[in-house]
């Protein structure tokens, strides 16, 4: 019969309602694979689904589903199900005959509140973790309960699946091959998969059926509704079902169903050998809704319902057949807590009782122990990126390790996280943005190039390649050896490909026979010299190499099918590097430092390395930094670094000596500033700047008082906190000082005045505090405020007004400081300078963070009239400020500046990040400003009436944080994204914040407010 002719109207569903249960209320439709279903709700707040059947359905069917949800109603396990609601004579199935003649029964349950798991965003590990809880609570319910009408047979049992091989003529070339490989493999292991423990279990925990707590952070699984799909079957296929809808839409599949898969356990514990089908389960339960929705093509073409997951399971499908069965197999026992190798525990007792030593691997050079050899990414040992990817320097330092060492073999390198794989081959994107891989499976011998390799043990060879190429390995050969009824395999790299090449795949090599020899850096990927030794349990779906790198996240899984190599040498403990934890890091911190010192993120991170736009972890874990300006040619930029070593192995002084240093850096200072502005004295911080400012200005002016912005931050001296707004009106001020007059901010968005022409009207404040400071009988020493107020919320001053405020802070015979700290040195892209976009010329310059690109570099500049009369006879000198190393610091910074043109790249990326982000800002109302200048850009989030936002915005930071993003919160009322990134962030980079920034945009929590 047609869907049309079986459709049921609101009207028809009101009726059936109220003729058979005596319920009224408002009726909306709801979809359904085969009832026809429609939501109730009542005058009084209660609301019920009424589901009615298609002609012909088993009413024996119906009354099993009924039984069970009573079964369930009256379990002891703490779950939320639907109830069944008696009709108007105390039937739970009740029917009536449609106008078809045909008998339809009908049946009303209890509605549940909350939401479904489709129209959840974003659905996080926790949610995925609530829902296998969930769903293994409903089995361990129904655990003991039986009924006839389970055992049928039923297309959408996984355990029945293999009737999808009689459909494939269904589907085009390619997707037959993909729906083969998944049968076959499904059908190879049925056997086994046949003895599995069984039980009715729910079988249909779809996107649909699943519902989520109102709970816009942190929502739970409360409920999975509709047992129509209920069926006696293997319980492993309950679990493989709820994965197969939860891990839709994400980008590694595999990883999105492991917290699943441990709720479940948790709440329902899973077998070993279950765990060994859950990946071809899973598989089968896709192959099947594929295959549903092709026949339903056909069949009811009309109802899009049943064609609702066919695009995400045949997208799901493609990622699925990448994945290794076995690895999938070990990362789920992982995540119930058994080793993720079921052989890791033998493996290990029986190389206990083995006696190999260093000298059977390297026979020739007769040395048994080890000198430690640090690689991580918090080795101070490699230096920098540039120094490690030099193979001189690299081989220089490793022989000279090696004649402090003589008697030992360097080495190391088992689970250390490197930050040597620069290469965007052990880059990926994952489900929660970019992932590197840093984590090294194997040790590291690092000899002389021709050094032979001898077995340790007899073995086969069943790789012997050429493998130089992305691996960078050279020559590589894998042995399979026996120990006990199993077997593992032993990987040697970086081998000279000659001798590699020597060996046959099924060549039987006999323990202390020579393997191969050591390579050349030249063979090697121009790594020095060394062997790659890694012990593997299995070899995956590996067929010419193995993964010597891995990532963090799989880290549990890794390490067990990658024993560790020293193991054999009962050198494991040996070679052990610890660091302290990030617990014990906290610890410490709260006990022995002050607590003003807060930290960045509710779960902070330890940084040990930069490169560029990026910092890294201490699992070498790489975060976009849109936040560190101080950072301002890129973090650790390698001539600025090779500039302060070099100049502090030679003298480090102070200005009392004659040093050109000091002279190079004035002249290339004075080449970005306007001829009046002539003279400088260097400090070591903004804050010591803004105060010699302040200092300068009290001395020339013989006056005291001094006007600020509302909001400023000119840093954190007493004189400067006296003049910093954000500080004495914050926590823990005490209000403005008597010397200190504020005007409130100009914020042409939120401020007292709005909108366009607002400079004239913000000048006049500066009018108001001259009044003030006059009527005490009292003159003006100085104006300063930040050409764009950053601790405020990046607030671009308005047109006109920084000219205006100029000339009446000069008429009032007061000097004009521009607080360049975090706006200078090209940031703003138009200018070199923040004061030049306002077309004006202070009489003093405060300059800070970007001049040093981290170490501790500042200057004042300011023109011959102040600085002559500053010069009253009392000296100025500063131990470190102007320094030969700060100089040289200070110099190389602006040469990069110029010489790779970043004040150009600020103008370019700045001017499209600022576009993109103002096109974000008409698609998320929520963004109410986007403004700054170049890489000194500034998002306010506000709701339609402007209130400030701070919870989505400290949200956002930290969501955008778990895709590795930095970004950090200013303005008053904590709503102001700031982007102040190093100005060699690049348009890519900008592209890439931007795509995250979109994503987090759309989040439930987001569009709440």
């Amino acid at each position: 019969m047609e869907q049309n002719t079986l459709a049921l109207t609101v009207d028809h569903a009101k009726n059936i309602a109220s003729d058979l249960y005596g319920i009224s209320g408002f009726v909306t439709p709801l979809p359904g694979e085969v009832d026809y279903n429609f939501k109730i709700k009542t005058a009084e707040g209660l609301s019920y689904i009424l589901k009615v059947s298609r002609p012909g359905e088993s009413k024996k069917q119906l009354e099993f589903q009924q039984e069970l949800l009573q079964h369930l109603e009256h379990s002891t396990m703490e779950i939320c199900t639907p109830k069944a609601v008696p009709d108007n004579k105390g039937n739970l199935i009740s029917s009536f005959t449609d106008a078809s003649n045909q008998v339809r029964f009908v049946r009303v349950l209890t509605w549940i509140s909350g939401r479904l798991w489709s129209r959840v965003n974003p659905q996080l590990d926790d949610l995925r973790f609530s829902l296998g809880e969930q769903c293994g609570r409903v089995t361990s319910a129904l655990n003991g309960f039986n009924h006839p009408e389970a055992h049928k047979v039923f297309d959408w049992d996984v355990a029945q699946s293999l009737w999808t091989k009689q459909q494939l003529h269904l589907f085009s070339s390619e997707e037959k091959q993909i729906l083969k490989h998944f049968i076959s493999g499904f059908e190879a292991t049925f056997e086994v998969y046949n003895t599995l423990r069984k039980s009715i279990v729910h079988n249909d925990a779809n996107d649909n059926n699943v519902i989520v707590s109102s709970a816009l952070i942190q929502p739970k699984v409360i409920a999975v509704i509709d047992y129509g799909d209920a069926v006696y079957t293997q319980i492993i296929n309950d679990v493989a079902i709820a994965c197969a809808y939860a891990i839709m839409h994400h980008q590694n599949p595999l990883e999105a169903a492991l917290p699943l898969v441990k709720g479940y356990h948790k709440s329902y514990p899973l077998q070993e050998l279950e765990l060994e089908h859950l990946y071809h389960a899973i598989a089968m339960r896709l192959v099947i809704s594929v295959t549903k929705s092709a026949i339903n093509k056909i069949e009811e073409p009309e109802n899009t319902y049943l064609l609702i997951s066919e695009k995400p399971a045949w997208e799901l499908l493609k990622k699925w057949r990448a994945i290794s069965p076995e690895f999938a197999q070990y990362s789920f026992r992982a995540a119930c807590g058994f080793n993720a190798h079921p052989n890791e525990k033998a493996f290990y007792k029986w190389i206990e009782h083995q006696n190999f030593s260093l000298t059977q691997l390297f026979p020739t050079i007769k040395k048994q122990d080890i000198a430690p050899l640090d690689l991580s990414v918090s080795s101070a040992w490699i230096g920098h990126q540039e120094e490690f990817n030099d193979l001189d320097v690299f081989q220089f330092k490793l022989n000279t390790l090696q004649k402090q060492q003589p008697s030992k073999i360097i080495a190391g390198g088992y689970l250390e996280p490197r930050p040597l794989y620069t290469s965007t081959d052990y880059d990926t994107i994952g489900n929660s943005g970019r992932t590197s891989r840093t984590i090294h499976l194997g040790v590291d011998y690092w000899l002389p190039a021709q050094m032979p390799i001898h077995a340790l043990c007899d073995g086969e060879v069943i790789v012997a390649v050429n493998a130089e190429g992305d691996k960078n390995y050279g020559g590589l050969i894998i042995l399979k050896h026996q120990f006990e009824n199993n077997h593992f395999y032993t990987l040697y790299g970086h081998l000279s490909i000659e001798s590699a090449l020597s060996k046959k795949v099924g060549d039987i090599i006999k323990q202390g026979e020579c393997i191969g020899c050591l390579g050349t850096s030249k063979e090697n990927g121009n790594w020095a010299p060394h062997l790659h030794f890694q012990v593997m349990l299995s070899m995956l779906n590996y067929t010419a190499d193995f993964r010597g790198v891995t990532y963090y996240k799989e880290l549990s899984v890794w390490k067990s099918i990658c024993p560790n190599p020293n193991a054999f040498f009962k050198l494991d403990k040996n070679l052990e590097v610890r660091q302290p934890s990030n617990a014990d890091l906290i610890a410490y911190r709260k006990q022995h430092l002050g607590k003003g010192l807060s930290l960045q993120y509710n779960t902070p991170i330890k940084m040990v390395r930069g490169a560029g736009v990026y910092l890294m972890d201490e699992n070498g874990a790489k975060y976009l930094d849109t936040v560190n300006n101080v950072a301002h040619v890129g973090h650790e930029h390698f001539e600025v670094v090779k500039a302060g070593q070099y100049q502090m192995a030679l003298i480090n002084t102070n200005t009392r000596y004659l040093h050109p240093n000091i002279n190079k850096l004035t002249e290339a200072l004075l080449e970005t500033l306007p001829p009046e502005l002539s003279v400088l004295h260097f400090v070591n911080s903004g804050s010591e700047a803004n105060e010699l400012a302040i200092r300068m200005a009290k001395t020339v002016t013989g006056e005291r008082d001094i006007i600020a912005s509302e909001m400023g931050y000119h840093g954190n001296s007493n004189m400067c906190i006296d003049i910093s707004s954000y500080k004495f009106e914050g926590k823990g001020g005490q209000g403005a000082p008597e010397y200190t007059h504020i005007i409130p901010i100009p914020d042409a968005f939120r401020g007292t005045y709005r909108g366009k022409d607002t400079g004239k009207l913000y000048a006049e404040n500066i009018d108001k505090q001259i009044d003030r400071i006059q009527h005490k009988n009292r003159g003006l020493a100085a104006f300063i405020i930040e050409p764009i107020i950053s601790c405020g919320g990046q607030i671009e001053l308005p047109e006109g007004f920084l000219k205006l405020a100029y000339q009446k802070v000069r008429a009032a015979g007061g000097l004009c400081i521009s607080d360049e700290v975090q706006t200078g040195c090209g940031r703003m892209g138009k200018t070199f300078w923040g004061f030049q976009l306002h077309d004006v010329i202070p009489d003093i310059v405060t300059i800070g963070k970007p001049l040093g690109n981290g170490h501790p570099l500042a200057a004042v500049a300011c023109t011959r009239e102040v600085a002559d009369t500053f010069a009253n006879g009392m000296e100025y000198f500063n131990t470190f400020g102007g320094n030969p190393v700060s100089c040289a610091i200070g110099t190389e910074v602006l040469q990069i500046i110029k010489r790779e043109q970043l004040q150009k790249n600020a103008l370019t990326v700045g001017e499209f990040l600022k576009a993109e982000l103002k096109a974000l800002a008409v698609k998320y109302p929520i963004i109410g400003d986007v403004r700054g200048q170049g890489l000194f850009l500034g998002i306010e989030l506000v709701d339609a009436n402007l209130k400030p936002l701070a919870k989505h915005t400290d949200y956002l930071a930290n969501r955008m944080k778990d895709h590795s993003i930095l970004m950090s919160i200013d303005g008053p009322d904590h709503n102001v994204l700031k982007i102040k990134p190093p100005l060699v962030f690049s348009k890519e980079h900008a592209k890439e914040l931007l795509f995250y920034l979109e994503r987090i945009l759309a989040e439930d929590f987001m569009k709440h407010y």
